[in-house]
């Protein structure tokens, strides 16, 4: 059969004219859904290079791609922070390069459970883990500030990854409604766990234990933890780890999930550690314990940093692990003493001593029915916070609650040269509230300290609520943007357990007490 070569070329050209309008269809769909984030620009960019941009069919749709892609570019950006190894020309720069690498797989790591279709996920834990994801990023490009030299490795990472991750926050970013029933535990915790964790002496039904005079299995706390790794199943794993002086340096990695370290009392069960930003380690890398995997206890010890106030940002306990929780336990430092880095933790009749910033870090975080100590600074000046949102959308800060702030005793006889704030904005959405807290004479009249100039004090959001004390008066306080005195239940309800952490959901489970509202 002859073919008219005149409709072949009619219909070729209808064809092209068709994937023409589509394609510029596409792009139009593609800059409507990116004018909803806050980077449009390398959303259009990222998206109208991957294969599925092209097939929006609404906002979960939308956010799923935005999701892989921030997936897609973190990898890339890993990759390439992995491959800038061989190049570092000193100790100190291969020290902030090697917690870059780690961040980035932490970061991939958090976006591919984010991502996946697979992997149970609600709105809240996306919401945190994506928190956490943008954290990593930031707390990459502050190690090299750290250690005061140039950052070789972000022009090798300028791949957006941050902006598209605070895309995906942004997407994400619904208003979170914790469980009203305080019974639903979350998928690692088994009903035998709730009844061996509430035991008076969990401490009995060990896995394993640590005595330096060799009575357990192991003489370190390193080499229970590693051994831990080596366990079938994934419940909860007790470490009881018997009174004494443990010098070393800690850490229970993300492959470590729901362990319990349990000792034998504040000031007994001692685990202590020198590394700081003065002696040439990166802040997140200071830390004498560092926990990342998730579901991590720690009851009845003392985490304690010895670099010494000359030493600057030196880290007792560095916490990642989200659903953590930390039980009767002392933080011992001056600078940067207590990280409460990311995800959702809870800290229950603590001690917590410092200097400058010495509770800080991004984590949504409440610290309860705790003691707060305030120590000597070489500069003459405290502050007992530093709270690190980047992110307007991130679910992030730092609530205490029903806690004593005071005077230590090495500042006890000089408070009065001494001026104590109860935090400064470290970034630009840092968020922190007081609330029903007794706060001493130590804090100064004003409350709050500066970070640098006028930086932060509009975008921040520090609160205080039904505070007493000599030092809780808001009569003289700051008068910044960001500054509320709260008066309304409602708003600091928000701040409680039960709203900030959803704690009615997990902390059953863990056999810790906890006060769920105001």
């Amino acid at each position: 059969m002859a073919i008219d070569q005149k409709l072949i070329v009619l219909l070729l050209s209808q064809l092209l004219l068709s994937v023409g309008v589509m394609g510029y269809y596409n792009q139009t769909e593609i800059k409507s859904w990116c004018a909803q984030t806050p980077h449009p620009k390398p959303c259009e960019y990222f998206l109208s290079r991957n294969p599925k941009g092209t097939h929006i069919k609404g906002k979960s749709d939308f956010l799923e791609i935005a999701m892989q892609v921030a997936l897609d570019r973190a990898e890339n950006a890993h990759s390439a922070a992995y491959s800038y190894g061989p190049k570092c020309r000193n100790a100190k720069e291969k020290a902030a390069w090697s917690d870059c690498v780690e961040l980035y797989k932490y970061t991939v790591s958090r976006l591919n459970s984010t991502a996946d279709p697979n992997h149970k996920c609600s709105q809240e834990d996306a919401q945190t883990w994506l928190s956490e994801a943008l954290t990593n990023l930031e707390t990459c490009r502050i190690g090299f500030a750290d250690l005061g030299i140039p950052d070789p490795i972000l022009p090798l990472l300028s791949n957006n990854v941050s902006d598209l991750i605070s895309n995906t926050l942004a997407l994400n970013g619904v208003q979170y409604k914790p469980p009203s029933t305080a019974d639903v535990f979350p998928s690692w915790v088994k009903p035998r766990d709730r009844k061996l964790l509430q035991s008076s002496s969990p401490a009995s039904q060990a896995n394993l234990v640590v005595a330096q005079d060799g009575s357990g299995n192991y003489k370190t706390i390193s080499e229970a933890v590693s051994a831990a790794s080596k366990r079938s199943g994934s419940g909860r794993y007790i470490i009881y780890i018997k009174a004494g002086t443990y010098k070393e340096n800690v850490q229970v990695g993300s492959g470590l999930k729901n362990i319990m370290f349990v000792g034998d009392g504040i000031g007994k069960t001692i685990v202590t550690g020198s590394r700081s930003v003065g002696g040439g380690s990166t802040t997140f890398n200071s830390a004498t314990v560092a926990v990342v995997g998730d579901g991590f206890i720690a009851r009845d010890m003392t985490f304690r940093n010895t670099a010494g106030a000359a030493n600057h940002q030196a880290v007792a306990l560095r916490s990642g692990s989200d659903l953590s929780v930390f039980y009767r336990c002392s933080f011992e430092g001056y600078q940067d003493t207590l990280y409460v880095y990311s995800n959702r933790q809870f800290y229950r009749e603590c001690d917590i001593y410092g200097t400058v910033d010495f509770i800080f870090g991004n984590a949504a975080v409440v610290i309860q029915s705790c003691n707060i100590y305030a120590r000597y600074p070489p500069n003459k000046t405290n502050t007992l916070t530093a709270q690190g949102r980047t992110d307007p959308n991130q679910n992030t800060g730092i609530s205490i609650h029903n806690c004593r702030v005071t005077a230590a005793s090495d500042l006890k006889s000089s408070q009065g040269s001494v001026k104590t704030y109860l935090g400064r904005p470290w970034k630009q959405y840092s968020r922190t509230v007081f609330m029903k807290t007794y706060l001493d004479s130590l804090i100064n009249p004003a409350g709050w300290l500066e970070w640098s100039g006028n930086f932060a004090l509009s975008t921040l959001y520090y609160g205080e609520y039904l505070n007493t004390g000599p030092g809780s008066s808001t009569s003289s306080r700051v008068n910044w943007g960001g500054y509320h005195v709260i008066t309304s239940a409602t708003e600091a309800s928000k701040f409680t357990v039960g709203s900030f952490i959803a704690g009615g959901s997990w902390l059953p489970g863990t056999g810790v007490p906890f006060t769920s509202g105001l």
